[in-house]
Parts: C-alpha cells; structure tokens; sequence
C-alpha cells in the first residue's frame, strides 16, 4: 500500500497528536510521548497498532504525543492519520 507522511490531532488537553509516515523497516514503529505513558503506555500503543492493522497498515512509523486521550479518540486519530496517509477512504 502507497503510504506519504501525513497527521491527525491536536497538543489539547484530552487529545493525541498522531503522525504516520512510511516505513523502511518491517512491521510498525511507535514512538509514544504521553505523560501517562508509565501507566497506560502499553494500552495505548496497543490501540494504535490493532487500529493500524485493522486497516491494513502493517509497516509504518508513528509518532504518537498523547495529552490523555480515551481509547475512542485515539482509534479516531490514527484512522484519520491513515486515511490521509493512503489516500484509502474508509468511511464508504
């Protein structure tokens, strides 16, 4: 899948800044800035990359700078990221 830099999100209070970007490397590259990171670093990660996957996205990198946001917003984000990235409309 054709994949260009591309971005979803906001620095507010509530909210996740995410950015996907094509990927040299295998499989999915998370960088996660969150000051919850220590209690909920694992669960965050883990929406992003079932979201990713569920959409067909197996190699890519993404910086993810969480400011506290629910499971809802970040699968928001990262769709939204994606769609951008690929070109691919996932809301038909």
């Amino acid at each position: 899948m054709e994949m260009k830099k591309a971005s979803a999100g906001t620095l507010e209070s509530g909210d996740i800044f995410i950015q996907i970007a094509p990927s040299e490397q295998e499989g999915l590259q998370i960088a996660l800035d969150s000051t919850v990171a220590y209690q909920f670093g694992e669960q965050i990660k883990g929406v992003i990359i079932e979201t990713l996957q569920g959409l067909g996205i197996d190699n890519a990198e993404v910086k993810a700078t969480d400011k506290g946001a629910l499971d809802c917003t970040i699968r928001a984000r990262v769709t939204a990221a994606a769609v951008r990235a690929t070109g691919v409309d996932v809301w038909k």
